[in-house]
């Protein structure tokens, strides 16, 4: 397969550090609990969360600021990779897929941001929306920054009440994991349908991950757990059983909610020690059986309390993860914040000296 390159730096208030390129041969696999590039070296994902509006099926920030400005700033910051929202409905229903972006904004009634797309994004604003979507990756690529497909349903929940039917969500999945079998970039699809119960998880899970293999067998398969997405212990006792090896990756989400009721005035390294505690509990210990593990951080860059917690574990126990700092009005970062990106620029260069070698250590501890 091809080389993708990753440049990265890490851009402070005034000065940006730019370490060599980073060449990874495509596509990723898994080894024991690692994301590795096809010569078998490690590829730490590092990734930012762009989210979308998920009526309208836009990804967020483009009324606000060129798409090229936004891949520009999120390269710059030091990201390898973007964790991109998808409304899954849109691969699954052409008749949505087909709506301009223009026309998606006009039936909901939300005709302010028709101005902001024209000035920035003129050129996206009469595209359908797939056809955005897929302008979005490409300016991802061009910015040397891997994808990661989140395959979100609507704002409602997926297999109860009036959610989406799970033959549809297959048929999304299967969609998806076709239009980008040929665009290097993407190198994971992850699965999302907020299951409220583990015999659903395990039967539908299945399914989806199955479809975008037969699909899709070069990207990696990245499944979430119950509820809302903070729950894998099940998995100690029964696996999800597949047909392929090498490409399954789970996801975690740390929330507010793994610390429970914890007051802004309680002590921060008890506070710490619950969420620690909470998020092995619910699958953080699957690591040590040597699952792949991307923790998706959904704080936001302003909760300094609960992020330097984050920033702890993350550094001991080396695993994969996401960022959800992007503003969803502008789509861009506060780069200004210079002691954020500082911390965050450890943990994402901490896999540019981890090759081979250290993978066996690591892996034989």
């Amino acid at each position: 397969m091809g080389r993708f390159l990753l440049s990265s730096c890490v851009f402070l208030s005034v000065l940006c550090l730019l370490p060599p390129k980073l060449v990874v041969a495509l596509p990723l696999h898994t080894t024991s609990r690692w994301i590795v590039d096809e010569e078998g070296g490690r590829v730490k994902l590092a990734c930012v969360d762009w989210p979308a509006n998920k009526e309208a099926a836009v990804a967020a920030g483009l009324g606000h600021r060129p798409v090229g400005r936004i891949s520009e700033r999120i390269a710059a910051a030091g990201f390898n990779c973007v964790r991109l929202a998808f409304p899954v409905l849109l691969a699954a229903d052409q008749s949505l897929a087909s709506l301009t972006v223009r026309k998606s904004f006009q039936r909901l009634g939300l005709l302010h941001f028709l101005a902001g797309f024209q000035e920035n994004n003129p050129s996206m604003l009469d595209l359908p929306l797939i056809s955005a979507y897929q302008a979005v990756v490409s300016s991802l690529a061009e910015n040397n920054l891997m994808v990661i497909i989140d395959s979100q349903l609507s704002s409602k929940p997926c297999f109860h009440g009036s959610g989406i039917n799970p033959d549809l969500w297959v048929k999304g999945l299967t969609q998806l994991a076709t239009m980008f079998s040929r665009v290097p970039n993407v190198v994971g699809i992850s699965l999302r349908n907020e299951l409220r119960n583990v015999k659903d998880w395990y039967r539908y899970m299945q399914k989806g991950a199955e479809a975008v293999h037969s699909a899709n067998p070069d990207v990696l398969v990245i499944i979430s757990g119950l509820g809302d997405g903070t729950d894998r212990s099940f998995l100690l006792n029964k696996q999800l059983e597949l047909t392929f090896t090498g490409k399954l990756v789970l996801e975690m989400h740390w929330r507010g909610s793994l610390a429970g009721r914890a007051r802004k005035t309680s002590n921060p390294n008890k506070v710490c020690g619950r969420v620690v505690n909470s998020l092995l509990r619910r699958g953080g210990v699957l690591l040590q059986k040597g699952w792949p593990l991307m923790v998706v951080n959904e704080l936001g860059a302003d909760d300094n309390r609960r992020l330097n917690c984050f920033f702890g574990l993350a550094a001991e126990l080396d695993f994969d993860w996401t960022l959800g700092i992007l503003e969803e009005t502008s789509g861009l970062m506060d780069l200004k914040n210079s002691s954020f990106f500082k911390k965050i620029s450890t943990l994402q260069g901490s896999h540019r000296r981890c090759r081979d070698e250290c993978i066996r250590k690591q892996t034989a501890s």
